[in-house]
């Protein structure tokens, strides 16, 4: 058994004293190395820095793949020069988005795209996530209006309808040259210009054109394109009926052939009131023969331009009429017409027609009211005059000439002429 040390006495004061601890080791000269210091100091940021960029980027992925606050699809104007914070304020404000701005300016960034926004017109579908409505932005697929201009309107009309629609800008300093517009159907972004809306509709006109001519029949006599789309002009405001236009078109082939007058009334019309379209009333019988470039009833042959602009179909059925002998068409009170190639089966067709529709006429005109007895209102006399409700028979009534607008074209949809 060891011996323990002896014990030697303190005093009480020596007992309250602290040992004396002994010094700390000294660091080696490796940790003291200001390097060491340096890359200790560089590892522990670059740790903090992994974990923050870890944390932001799992927090940033949840922010842009989250679905949105969006309820159903919906269409959003991004004005042109609108910055990023603007662009943000518009969607928050629209309810497109439910971030911050600041966010959705650093996720701009972040997908590296601060210069490829777009203005424009976008649909943004249901629940639209941030990332999906920043592409949606950035490939600038912008919503496209479908805007249908009609068969054989002028152009006048057109621009008309043009200056009516509010997603073009802009004016056009002068109206286009009648005939050269293709009716279709177009899709164009909110913030077109008029003038890029007929520039495009008179490149398809042309592109249309070229291609109907090349096809067209050998024999018509038509001998340029601007002809062929003159009388189709007149084709197109004969007839709405699809079945009916080559027919149309071949008539008056057969009267240009013939050197016979056209005498179509949508020509007259034309010459009375040119790009404005519509006479609004029926057309007078002095109109008939009243001297004007565009009237067929007077001029030989093919008014000097088109009277309308016509679509592609009448183009195609004018370049290609079909292969008949008539000459003659008048309304057939169905919403067709019908066609002659004699004068003597034409005139019948128009006495057939008037019948009918003096008989629509009539049956149309409402009864008057029951009137009361004759005793009580006056006694009845053999030598009495006529009554007002009883007129008398017309007398010296003129007939209308034999020849008077009995020409290729009549109509149900054209006023009866009025004399004069």
């Amino acid at each position: 058994m060891s011996e323990r040390p002896p014990i030697s006495p303190r005093s009480p004061r020596a007992a309250l004293e602290p040992e004396q601890v002994p010094p700390p080791p000294k660091r080696s000269e490796r940790a003291r190395n200001p390097f060491v210091i340096v890359g200790n100091a560089i590892f522990t940021l670059l740790i903090i820095l992994m974990i923050g960029a870890g944390t932001t980027y799992y927090y940033g992925r949840q922010t842009l793949e989250s679905p949105g606050p969006l309820l159903e699809d919906k269409i959003v104007n991004i004005p042109a020069r609108a910055g990023k914070r603007d662009i943000a304020d518009v969607l928050q404000r629209e309810g497109v988005i439910n971030v911050n701005p600041w966010i959705f300016i650093g996720s701009v960034y972040a997908l590296k795209a601060s210069s490829d926004l777009k203005p424009g017109e976008y649909s943004f579908q249901k629940n639209a996530s941030l990332r999906d409505v920043i592409a949606t932005i950035v490939e600038g697929k912008v919503v496209q209006h479908a805007i249908t201009v009609p068969e054989g309107l002028t152009s006048e009309q057109i621009l008309s309808r043009l200056s009516d629609n509010d997603i073009f800008t802009g004016s056009v300093r002068e109206i286009p040259r009648e005939g050269t517009l293709l009716p279709e159907t177009y899709k164009f972004p909110r913030g077109t210009t008029r003038d890029q809306v007929i520039q495009r509709m008179q490149q398809a006109q042309k592109r249309v054109l070229a291609e109907i001519w090349e096809r067209r029949n050998a024999d018509t006599p038509l001998k340029s394109p601007d002809q062929l789309v003159t009388l189709a002009s007149i084709v197109e405001k004969e007839t709405g009926r699809a079945d009916e236009r080559s027919r149309v078109a071949a008539v008056f082939v057969n009267r240009m052939r013939q050197k016979m007058k056209l005498q179509s009334d949508p020509t007259i019309i034309y010459g009375l009131v040119g790009g404005k379209g519509t006479l609004g009333r029926p057309i007078k019988r002095s109109e008939i023969t009243q001297p004007s470039p565009y009237n067929t009833y007077v001029i030989d042959g093919l008014p000097p331009g088109p009277i309308a602009n016509p679509g592609r179909a009448s183009l195609e059925a004018t370049a290609n009429p079909a292969r008949t002998r008539d000459l003659f068409f008048v309304a057939d009170g169905t919403g067709g017409h019908a066609f002659t190639e004699t004068y003597d089966q034409h005139a019948k067709n128009v006495a057939k027609l008037r019948t009918m529709e003096k008989q629509i006429q009539n049956d149309t005109v409402e009864p008057a009211d029951d009137q009361p007895p004759a005793a009580a209102t006056a006694p009845a006399s053999a030598d009495t005059s006529p009554t007002a409700t009883t007129p008398p028979k017309p007398t010296n009534q003129k007939k209308p000439p034999r020849g008077g607008r009995q020409g290729a074209a009549q109509q149900t949809n054209v006023p009866p002429v009025v004399q004069r």
